[in-house]
């Protein structure tokens, strides 16, 4: 590859899923991208069993956009895809970022999402997460969002705040062009759903994201979170 992919993986004690997100990673490891895990300060075996089979780990304070950023400082890719430790990609994810900003002269984007449970509730809440991303060019992290480095630091990165992150970076990014929107699939794991109740967990993060949209701070919905 001539274009390297820095996959930047944020992370807080998550030694039963590490392991499985990682190894998925390693043909593209392989291919010439590399994988940097960021750690708010676990304390369980989250960083010894990620040692060996990423390219860099860096510590940093504990806030999903603090360990982003800080692993974006350095990232030495062109591309930065930014992946939750319960998030698989696709197949061939390197070649569909790639081709598909070179071809459709983007730069940046997010895949499509699926849910990991059954519950025909999940089905429906993948397919709205989908389609509302799509028609807005507002995107979750869940879907994995790539973007040019260069683009990334000209918007001073993410926002550091405690919550919805992901939806700011896109708000600002949008400024500069649509989002690429893969058709392509990543897997994110439903355990947050399934633990807290599927229904109550689609109302809450809609009702999170209309009152982070009418201009409530983040820090005051980190309780509801």
């Amino acid at each position: 590859m001539t274009t390297m992919i820095s996959m930047i993986v944020p992370v807080l004690n998550e030694a039963a899923l590490i392991v499985q997100t990682l190894s998925a990673l390693q043909p593209l490891r392989v291919a010439g991208h590399e994988v940097i895990v960021v750690d708010g300060g676990s304390h369980d075996a989250t960083i010894p069993l990620s040692e060996r089979v990423v390219d860099q780990i860096v510590r940093s304070p504990r806030g999903r956009s603090r360990q982003m950023n800080a692993g974006s400082k350095v990232a030495r890719g062109e591309i930065l895809l930014f992946l939750h430790a319960d998030t698989f990609l696709p197949e061939g994810a390197d070649k569909l970022i790639i081709d598909g900003l070179n071809q459709q002269g983007k730069s940046w984007g997010r895949f499509d999402v699926r849910l990991s449970g059954r519950h025909f509730l999940l089905r429906i809440t993948e397919w709205l997460m989908n389609w509302r991303s799509r028609l807005t060019g507002v995107t979750t992290g869940d879907q994995g969002i790539f973007v040019q480095r260069k683009l990334f630091e000209a918007v001073g990165g993410f926002p550091e705040i405690d919550l919805m992150e992901d939806i700011a970076l896109s708000k600002t990014l949008k400024r500069q062009g649509r989002p690429l929107c893969l058709w392509h699939r990543v897997l994110t794991s439903s355990r947050r759903w399934e633990k807290n109740g599927i229904f109550r967990t689609i109302v809450l993060m809609w009702f999170l994201r209309l009152a982070y949209l009418l201009g409530a701070d983040p820090r005051s919905l980190t309780q509801f979170y």
